[in-house]
C-alpha cells in the first residue's frame, strides 16, 4: 500500500522534469508519514483482534455427556469443562503445561475437573485447556501462571456454585422436562448475568448438557451473549479424539422442553440416555 501512496505521488511530476529539492523532500515526508498511519492501524487491528474481553467458566453434566460418549459416571454434580477467552487460542505454543505446577491444586483437579473419558488421571485434558486456553487467558495478571490460571477456575467455579444453585431452586435430575426459560430466569436470578445453556439431542429429546457462566476482565458476572464479536455458531472446544463421535453441543431450543438427565447405572444407560 505503502508503494502505491508513493507511487502517486511521484506520478505528480513528469519524469522529464527537475523537481525542487524541498519539493521531493516533501512528498517523501507525506510519504513516510502515510506509511506509519498504515502501519500503525494494521498493528491496532491485528493486537485488537486477539485481544479477549471476557472469561467463559464451562460447567458440563456428567450424565448427559456420559450417555453421548458411552462412558461410566458416578457423579452427581456439574463439573469444570474450561475457562475460555472468547477470543483467541493457543497464544504461546512455547508454553507447555507441567503438572509438577499444580500438584497442591490436584485433589480438586480430579474432584471439580475430570476427564470424564478417562477413569485415569486427566493430564491430557488439563494440558489440552492450558494450551489452548490458558495460555492466552494468561494476559491477565492474575492468570499470568499455569498454577494460577487452573486457581482461578477453580475459585470461580465454587463461588458459583451452579449444582447448588439449580437444586435450592428445584430444579434437580429427573424424568420431567423444564423450559429452558425457567432454568436461565434461576440462574439470571442468582447471578444477574445471562447464562449460555446447551443441550444435545438422545433419543429425539433434548437434553442439558453445558451451562456457560462469563466474567468480564475484572471476573465481575457479565452476559454471556449479546457481545458482537462472540462467535457462539462453532462446535464447543473439545479434545480432538472426542470428535469421533460427538459433535458438541448447541445453544438449546426454547421452544421444546429440556430434559435434565438423571444418573442411571451402566445396566440402565446401555450405551445411552433412557428418558
Amino acid at each position: 500500500m505503502c508503494g502505491s501512496v508513493q507511487a502517486s505521488l511521484w506520478r505528480l511530476s513528469p519524469s522529464e522534469e527537475k523537481v525542487p529539492l524541498s519539493l521531493m523532500m516533501g512528498y517523501s515526508c507525506i510519504t513516510a508519514l502515510l506509511c506509519l498511519s498504515c502501519g500503525l492501524l494494521v498493528s491496532s487491528y491485528k493486537i485488537e483482534a486477539h485481544e479477549w474481553d471476557k472469561l467463559i467458566l464451562t460447567h458440563q453434566w456428567p450424565q448427559t455427556f456420559c450417555s453421548m460418549e458411552s462412558c461410566e459416571t458416578n457423579l452427581t454434580y456439574w463439573t469444570i469443562h474450561g475457562l475460555w477467552t472468547n477470543k483467541g487460542n493457543m497464544c504461546n505454543s512455547s508454553w507447555h503445561f507441567n503438572e509438577s505446577q499444580i500438584q497442591d491444586l490436584l485433589p480438586e483437579m480430579r474432584k471439580w475437573w475430570p476427564d470424564l473419558l478417562s477413569s485415569g488421571p486427566s493430564a491430557t485434558f488439563w494440558k489440552h485447556e492450558w494450551t489452548k486456553h490458558g495460555t492466552c487467558a494468561a494476559k491477565e495478571e492474575a492468570m499470568n501462571s499455569e498454577h494460577k490460571y487452573f486457581s482461578k477456575a477453580l475459585d470461580l467455579y465454587h463461588k458459583l456454585d451452579l449444582s447448588g444453585v439449580l437444586t435450592q431452586a428445584g430444579i434437580v435430575p429427573g424424568e420431567n422436562p423444564y423450559s429452558l426459560e425457567k432454568i436461565e430466569g434461576v440462574i439470571v436470578s442468582v447471578y444477574s448475568a445471562k447464562p449460555k445453556i446447551q443441550c444435545t439431542h438422545l433419543n429425539m429429546e433434548q437434553a442439558l448438557g453445558q451451562i456457560e457462566i462469563c466474567f468480564d476482565r475484572a471476573f465481575q458476572l457479565t452476559d454471556c451473549e449479546g457481545h458482537e464479536a462472540d462467535v457462539w455458531g462453532g462446535l464447543n472446544d473439545v479434545l480432538a479424539y472426542e470428535l469421533d463421535e460427538w459433535g458438541g453441543f448447541g445453544v438449546c431450543n426454547s421452544s421444546m422442553p429440556v430434559v435434565y438427565p438423571p444418573y442411571k447405572s451402566a445396566k440402565q444407560r446401555g450405551g445411552g440416555y433412557l428418558p
